[in-house]
């Protein structure tokens, strides 16, 4: 972390201290998700938050309150409410681009990460050969095979990380564009970005990061790490859906034309012709997600008060509980690195991972099955699917303990 991105960390959670012992000193408890409670008021074992995390009361409150008593347009009306739910909305844009180490002007709000690696694939001026990896998600894909990008593929390491000296041999001077995950959904391993960004910059080609998983994980610095393009999600980062994030300098911003158009991003509009806005409005064409933009600032607000460093420190430890308990089944099939980023897949002999899912849910345990969005990786390990547990700072040691003995039943009923 630096100056120029503060997040607050608790210094008892930094310390080692467990999430468990601190349910009421703060915003860190299962208290504050009232979606980990059953209607019966039995609790939910969530483990899939690398799909979406469950949200906080303080984001649910800010959402409801931009969306009844706060609530009008932004940018248009001269009335006092709008104006205030305008100063609401950029406040929210400074925030998320604050998170990351960025300034308001830019970062452009999307619909989605989705959205964002959409906007670069259609926008950026220099199309031409585009290098993925092995491990990408679908949205790390298919948009530059649909933006006429050439594609060309990086393959992994053993243990599913993104191997950079492949990268260094692969990359040429028709590369404009490198395109990695920052986590890889499936495995969590941890890309060395510093090194990606040279490698990328060596040969005049620009860095995106897909940065979904890291986000909610890592304490990330747009500027240390040298990419050039950074997309996040909001609800994997607790907040709404329906919000993302696109971070670039504000040069490269400007140098991209539109690519949708309507109200907002213009300057005059004529049947002669149209002149835009500068970037970031000139990518946000119509009315934008007001609501889901304040409850990603109410996000980011929620995480900085418990600290990144202190939200990774706390998956580690689970992970690295899990991965023990996982390797002591000879049944267990483990995939992945071991300093993996909050997650772990793997499959169970003899076991469809969708049965597997089923039964869990049965015990209580949520966790995902299938190739998670991410085809190819699963082509790389010869499975048709995996089954993912996915953690966050709201889960515990006693679930890791409720997976492992629902994982018994599973190997019962099957054995």
């Amino acid at each position: 972390m630096n100056a120029s991105n503060p997040k607050t960390v608790r210094p008892e959670l930094v310390e080692g201290r467990s999430f468990d012992k601190l349910r009421t000193s703060g915003p860190v408890g299962k208290e504050d998700f009232p979606g980990l409670v059953n209607a019966d008021g039995s609790p939910w074992h969530y483990l899939d938050s690398a799909a979406t995390a469950q949200k906080p009361q303080a984001v649910i409150d800010a959402v409801s309150k931009a969306l009844g008593a706060d609530y009008a347009t932004v940018h248009r009306g001269v009335y006092t409410r709008s104006a205030e739910m305008t100063l609401g909305y950029e406040a929210a844009r400074r925030r998320v681009a604050a998170f990351i180490g960025g300034r308001e002007d830019e970062l452009v709000f999307t619909r989605g990460a989705t959205e964002a690696i959409n906007l670069v694939a259609y926008s950026w001026p220099d199309k031409g050969r585009v290098l993925l990896s092995e491990l990408e998600h679908h949205s790390n894909i298919v948009p530059w095979q649909l933006a006429g990008w050439q594609v060309d593929v990086c393959p992994l390491t053993h243990d599913g990380k993104i191997d950079l000296d492949a990268a260094e041999r692969l990359l040429t001077p028709e590369h404009t564009m490198v395109a990695f995950a920052h986590v890889s959904n499936v495995l969590g391993s941890v890309l060395d970005v510093q090194r990606a960004a040279e490698l990328a910059h060596s040969v005049d080609a620009k860095l995106l990061l897909d940065g979904c998983q890291a986000v909610p994980r890592l304490a990330v610095d747009v500027a240390a790490l040298g990419c050039d393009f950074y997309a996040s999600s909001g609800h994997k980062l607790y907040g709404p859906t329906g919000i993302g994030a696109l971070w670039a300098r504000h040069e490269l911003l400007d140098a991209m034309p539109p690519w949708q158009g309507g109200g907002a991003m213009i300057e005059k509009v004529t049947f002669e012709g149209t002149t835009y806005a500068s970037a970031p409005q000139r990518f946000e064409a119509g009315t934008p997600a007001i609501v889901e933009a304040i409850g990603f600032g109410a996000a980011v607000d929620y995480v900085s008060s418990i600290g990144l460093d202190a939200i990774h420190a706390h998956e580690a430890r689970l992970v690295a509980t899990l991965r023990d308990a996982l390797r002591g089944m000879n049944d267990v099939h483990l995939f992945g690195p071991e300093d993996s980023a909050g997650i772990v897949s793997f499959v169970l002999e003899g076991i469809h991972p969708h049965d597997l899912g089923t039964i869990l849910d049965h015990e209580g345990v949520a966790i995902r099955t299938g190739h998670h969005c991410a085809m190819p990786i699963m082509d790389f390990f010869r499975v048709p699917a995996t089954a993912r547990a996915s953690f966050s700072f709201y889960n515990t040691r006693d679930e890791v303990d409720r997976l492992v003995a629902a994982l018994g039943i599973a190997r019962e009923m099957f054995g």
